[in-house]
């Protein structure tokens, strides 16, 4: 079966390329949705779960700036240049999971005091709410694309010749 870049990359060098690319982002959303939760629930400025929200998502946020800074220059740049890519399917995969860094980059900045300074801490709640969403949303489209095989995408080209699509 042939597959996208996406799943390429997590299933070459096991386990290693799933723990780092999949595992590790994935746990640190996860944790970060979870605690969230509690976070707007229970009305928690401070604490412990306060504190490792914080801590994951600054952590969350460097740690996947890293992964985009070299699939860009390792996997989309090469592949773009050399016409690599297994179909459109591929590159809404790689997008959508490199996107990712759209919203958890954000994150670690508003929890170091970079951006978003004079917003009240409800306001910052729901941004940082919106954003782990966001992310949530950009990681499964990626996972369900780049689990595709682009070789159904190839002949899905001419359906007419299924019965009742014409």
């Amino acid at each position: 079966m042939n597959m996208t870049h996406y799943m390429s990359l997590l299933a070459e060098n096991q386990p290693w390329n799933l723990i780092i690319f999949m595992a590790i982002p994935v746990i640190c959303a996860e944790t970060l949705t979870i605690t969230e939760f509690f976070i707007i629930f229970n009305k928690s400025r401070s604490g412990g779960l306060r504190t490792l929200n914080k801590i994951v998502g600054i952590f969350d946020g460097f740690y996947f700036t890293g992964i985009f800074i070299y699939l860009l220059f390792n996997a989309v740049i090469p592949l773009t240049t050399s016409g690599g890519w297994h179909t459109w399917v591929d590159v809404v995969a790689v997008g959508f999971y490199l996107s990712g860094v759209v919203f958890v980059l954000p994150i670690a900045l508003m929890e170091l005091g970079v951006i978003f300074k004079n917003k009240t801490e409800n306001q910052k709640t729901k941004i940082h709410f919106i954003l782990i969403g966001g992310f949530l949303v950009v990681a499964h489209i990626a996972m369900i694309f780049g689990m595709v095989n682009p070789e159904i995408i190839n002949s899905m080209s001419n359906m007419s010749s299924m019965p009742g699509m014409q």
